[in-house]
This record gives structure tokens, sequence and C-alpha cells, in this order.
């Protein structure tokens, strides 16, 4: 079990892209089943899986870990209808939280992007953004959201001023 855990603070130390802090703080992971597979550098914790490191939090019923060269390139949480996957996470810019839900959750580390499919829904300070797919680009405080492609579902926003 030591050496599950050791891998997985190997793989998820550079999981905290928005505050330099949270990369700094311990990694803490619970689910009910653990899989690594060092040759291919992809991690799957499932079962009410949950990642936590600083203000970082993702939790889903899976995520995977995609790596390379020691370093966290993605994180995917796949949730359902009934429990979409969650991320949160402080940022320097914001007054309150970053909060998202969807079907599947892309922390997309390398490039500084959570990808939300599948009723997304993402809180920004005192904004609120829903629509099928949103992409949210932390590095520069960019968020699109896009409808269903067959025009049922609608993008829907609130903003604060």
């Amino acid at each position: 079990m030591n050496k599950v855990f050791l891998t997985a603070l190997v793989l998820l130390s550079t999981l905290a892209v928005a505050l330099p802090e949270d990369a700094g703080q311990p990694i803490e992971i619970s689910a009910y089943t653990v899989m690594i597979d060092e040759s291919t550098g992809i991690s799957e914790y499932t079962g009410d899986a949950e990642v936590r490191q600083g203000s970082l939090f993702l939790s889903a019923e899976l995520i995977k870990v995609l790596t390379a060269n020691n370093e966290v390139l993605k994180v995917i949480a796949e949730g359902t209808k009934e429990k979409p996957a969650k991320y949160s996470q402080s940022q320097p810019n914001q007054p309150r939280f970053i909060e998202a839900v969807a079907r599947l959750i892309v922390y997309d580390v390398e490039n500084g992007l959570v990808l939300l499919k599948g009723d997304a829904h993402l809180v920004q300070g005192f904004d609120s953004f829903s629509g099928e797919t949103l992409d949210y680009d932390i590095v520069n405080d960019k968020v699109i959201v896009k409808g269903s492609e067959d025009g049922t579902k609608r993008v829907k926003f609130k903003i604060k001023m």
C-alpha cells in the first residue's frame, strides 16, 4: 500500500496549476479501488473518488490521472447524470472559489484548462455559466460555453456587475 501511496504522490505532485501554494500542499486521495499502471502512465481511482491538494478538490465516480515523465498531463473525472463530477479551486483573481459540475470534467494541467461536458455548470466569482459543454481557461481567465449541437439546450449565464 505504501508503494501505491508514493506513486500517487509522484503522479499528482504537479496537479495544482492555479495557486502556487496548492502545489506545495500534500495530496489526499480516497477511493474504493486504485489501479496504477506505471507502464502506461494511467492511474484510476474508482468508487466515490476524491482528490484534494490545497484548495483544489475533484470528485467523481471515476478519476483517471494521465502522466508522462513523472508529471501530470490530465485528470479526467467521470460522473453520472445523477451524480456529476465536481471541481473546485481557489483562484487568485476571484473573490470566491471556482466551482464546476458536469458529467465529464477534464483538467488539462499542461495547458491550464478545465473542460466540462454534459450538463456543464461553472460558478466563477459571482457569475455563473451553464451549457452542454464549457471550457474554462484558468491561465487567461476565459470561459467558453456551448449549447447542445441539436439546439435543444441553450447557453445560460448570469453576470453580477
